[in-house]
This record gives C-alpha cells, sequence and structure tokens, in this order.
C-alpha cells in the first residue's frame, strides 16, 4: 500500500504539489490525471525518489520512503516519457545490462530476459537495436526492463506518449496483463482519457498541484451525469449533463440541430471540476 500524506513540493515561491493525500492499495491500477503543469509528474518524480518533498511524506507498506530506505526502494520501478536506453544495444543487451546493474545471477538474467520479451511480444526482435525500433516498441523494452527486478511497485509517467492508436492498444492490454497476472500496483500518469477510462480502477483529478476528485471513472461520471447533450451557441460548444437519458433526449429535442448527445466521458468530469481541458489548451 503507497500512503502520500500533506506531500508538498515547492520550487523557490512556485509550489508544484501542494498538500496531497491520498491511499493507493496494492495491486490497484491508479490513475494521476491533470492538465500540464498540474504536478503529476512532480508527484511521480516524489514517489520514486528522484525529488524530495518539501513537507508531507511517503509510506510504503506503512514505511517512510527516503533515498535510503534501500528495502522500499527495491519495490519500485519507473518508467519516464523519455526513452532511457543506449541506441546501440540490442534488447537482450539491455536486458541484461538491467540485470547485471542489481548484481542478478547470469542465469536469471538469461531467464527472465526469455520470459518478459516473450509476455511482451518482443520475442522475434531480440538482436534488434534500440535505434531500429518502433516507439512502441521501445515502451514494451522499458516495461520489460523495468519488469526485471521485479517490482511491487511499477510508476508510468506518460507511458504511451508518441505511440499511435494501436501501438497503444497494445501497451494497453500488457499494463493489465501486468496488474492482473502480477498482482502489481500500477501508478499512471496520462493526458489520454481514454487510457485512464480504460485501464485504472480509481483516478485522482489533480489541478494546480491540488487535488480535486478521487474516485473511480465511472463513480465520478455517474455523479456529473452519464448523459451529455452538446450545443453548439455563438460559436462556442457549450455541455449539459443528465443523470438519466429520458432528460437529455427530452432537452436535445428542443435545441433543433445544434446540439447532439453523447456519452459522458472523464475528461467532461475534469472540464467542469478544473475549468480547462486535460492537455491545457
Amino acid at each position: 500500500m503507497i500512503e502520500l500524506k500533506g506531500l508538498t513540493k515547492k520550487f523557490g515561491d512556485f509550489t508544484a504539489v501542494d498538500q496531497l493525500s491520498l491511499t493507493i492499495g496494492t495491486g490497484e491500477f491508479f490513475g494521476l490525471l491533470g492538465p500540464n503543469g498540474a504536478g503529476k509528474t512532480t508527484t511521480i518524480s516524489m514517489m520514486s525518489t528522484v525529488l524530495l518533498p518539501t513537507k508531507g511524506e511517503i509510506l510504503i507498506d506503512g514505511v517512510k520512503l527516503d533515498r535510503h530506505a534501500t528495502e522500499q526502494k527495491r519495490k519500485l520501478s519507473v518508467i519516464t516519457q523519455e526513452y532511457s536506453m543506449r541506441q546501440d544495444m540490442n534488447m537482450e543487451e539491455v536486458m541484461e545490462y538491467q540485470g547485471r546493474l542489481y548484481r542478478m545471477p547470469k542465469k536469471s538474467i538469461r531467464e527472465k530476459t526469455d520470459e518478459l520479451l516473450e509476455f511482451a511480444g518482443l520475442s522475434d526482435y531480440r538482436r534488434r537495436t534500440v535505434r531500429h525500433l518502433s516507439g512502441g516498441m521501445k515502451r514494451k523494452l522499458m516495461i520489460c526492463r523495468a519488469l526485471m527486478i521485479e517490482p511491487e511497485i511499477l510508476l508510468l509517467d506518460e507511458p504511451t506518449a508518441g505511440m499511435d492508436a494501436l501501438s497503444r492498444r497494445q501497451m494497453w492490454n500488457l499494463l493489465r496483463r501486468v496488474n492482473a497476472g502480477r498482482n502489481m500496483t500500477i501508478v499512471l500518469t496520462t493526458h489520454y482519457i481514454e487510457e485512464a477510462q480504460a485501464l485504472c480502477g480509481r483516478v485522482a483529478l489533480i489541478n494546480r498541484g491540488q487535488l480535486q476528485k478521487l474516485d473511480s471513472p465511472e463513480t465520478l461520471i455517474r455523479e456529473l451525469g452519464p448523459y451529455a447533450v452538446d450545443e453548439t451557441a455563438e460559436d462556442d460548444l457549450v455541455s449539459h449533463y443528465f443523470r438519466q437519458r429520458d432528460e437529455a433526449i427530452e432537452y436535445l429535442s428542443r435545441t433543433g440541430e445544434s446540439a447532439a448527445l453523447r456519452a459522458t466521458t472523464l475528461e467532461d468530469v475534469f472540464v467542469v471540476c478544473a475549468g480547462r481541458k486535460l492537455e491545457g489548451r
């Protein structure tokens, strides 16, 4: 279990994360959502001890996490937005290098490499160098590398950024299998709302470093109203939300051709809550 208690990070006079408190259960697939500058990556950086909190603390299974908590840190693996692999290494070499960093026996490195590359559907490309991999393959390889040490917690910061639609769906399936098959706690930051809806059991909506909402996507959508009517008025799009489909249809019947009925999404919840798009538009 992960506990964030009054987590705060300041850079000079700027507060990136402001008194953030939440609990993430063991084996949970948890999402951190928010616009650019909301504090998501800063939170992940503190959870991985890359950054130290200005105030507050992080507990893993009841033990405070800091840079000296070796046992707690070994429970974590982090995948950042940037590709952090040598371009001249092939997949096998990337995995071997990771194993050696953690002083794994050679036999274990070979066995884990075979297992993980097969698990991610990368076995046929094991001799291909990183520079010749597609973006989706690189992301999958980064997950394999992170799983090499059998972590209990996987921190993912924008894991599908820049990937095409097919590669993103393949990544979703891989992450579902990691979460379900290994009972691994996964904390995900993403700008893709459908990604959070598809993967996360609960999400935290963060804006300007503060927690705005915390619940399952389904509950948050139900609270706002599962039926949305988009109405164009004076070159602006205004959305209205309804708890009952009949209410939405009745309203739609009075608006003419300038409106359309659709399902409410998690992005609607954030826009109403924070007053701006998740992408920061």
